[in-house]
């Protein structure tokens, strides 16, 4: 392999590590993306838009061993044009914003160890900021990362690790594992979480793909409220998405993506500082679109 397709494989295998965050973005490797995602809610006026920045930097600390710093910011509007008994109005903004730090180093030919460390601030940001609206993620991996190899007749990736997500309130570090395979000639399939896939590239730079996703968010509410004599703390989203992906590719490195689906689970839930369930705001599945650009390795 000459110098240049090395180097190009050491950056490729640090970004999938490092632009790995543990609750909705795996699988990637990105080192920039700018993201639009909009849910309409069904026989409703009320409709969730996302709005999604993220940047990695890459810094080669010797051979083979490279921390990386990283940072993402999600603008969330609730339109929640409904009637309610209570007060929408705080809830009209959530911000999400991750710092990130992580180191990988190469532990043999073909295994790639990497760690994570992710402080996050989930709020709604209208009152002064408090321990409350800080969160913390982190996680543990191993990659052996075998796309250019010349020795075998299906290359694949495969990402064994151990996530832990102070937003989920389970109190212990969690599986994670992501499988890549090349099966056939412009054909892949990616099993894993937060996202599978099947892909088939048509052209040299255009691919389609159908997936199964998660995604949602969860954030702390500045001004609790009360609703139906509970206090109402936080607030939470989780969808179930299956659909159509289309991805074109203007450079070797700056792509365009759009993702056409229906949710097969959806749940945006007011809760209180105890994440118990509090009142349902909605539950009915519906249309999903997310699109953007991305400069990846």
């Amino acid at each position: 392999m000459s110098y240049c397709k090395k180097k190009t494989f050491k950056l490729a295998v640090v970004c999938l590590m490092v632009c790995f965050s543990v609750e909705i973005e795996a699988q990637i490797t990105d080192l920039a993306r700018i993201e639009y995602s909009f849910i309409p809610k069904r026989k409703s006026e009320d409709r969730y838009t996302r709005l999604r920045a993220l940047l990695n930097y890459p810094i080669e600390i010797k051979e083979d061993a490279y921390l990386v710093l990283g940072g993402e910011y999600n603008h969330v509007i609730l339109d929640l044009d409904d009637k309610y008994n209570f007060e929408t109005t705080p809830l009209e903004t959530l911000h999400i914003i991750d710092f990130s730090v992580g180191y990988t180093f190469k532990m043999s030919e073909h295994w790639r160890v990497g760690a994570k460390i992710n402080p996050r601030v989930a709020s709604t940001l209208t009152e002064d900021f408090s321990i409350n609206d800080m969160f913390l993620n982190g996680g543990v991996f191993f990659i052996k990362d075998r796309l250019d190899a010349t020795d075998i007749k299906r290359p694949y990736r495969i990402i064994l690790g151990l996530t832990y997500n102070a937003t989920t309130g389970i109190p212990f570090p969690l599986p994670f594992v992501s499988y890549f395979r090349n099966f056939r000639e412009n054909w892949s399939f990616t099993l894993g979480v937060p996202k599978s896939n099947l892909k088939h590239s048509f052209t040299e730079n255009q691919n389609i793909q159908a997936f199964l996703s998660l995604d949602g968010y969860y954030a702390h509410i500045q001004k609790p409220s009360i609703i139906n004599g509970k206090s109402v703390d936080n607030i939470s989203l989780s969808v179930l998405v299956g659909g159509l992906g289309y991805e074109y590719e203007f450079t070797k490195h700056l792509f365009a993506y759009s993702y056409f689906g229906y949710t097969f689970r959806l749940n945006n839930v007011l809760r209180n500082e105890n994440r118990d369930e509090v009142i349902t705001l909605d539950d009915v599945n519906t249309l999903y679109l997310r699109t953007g650009l991305k400069f990846k390795i």
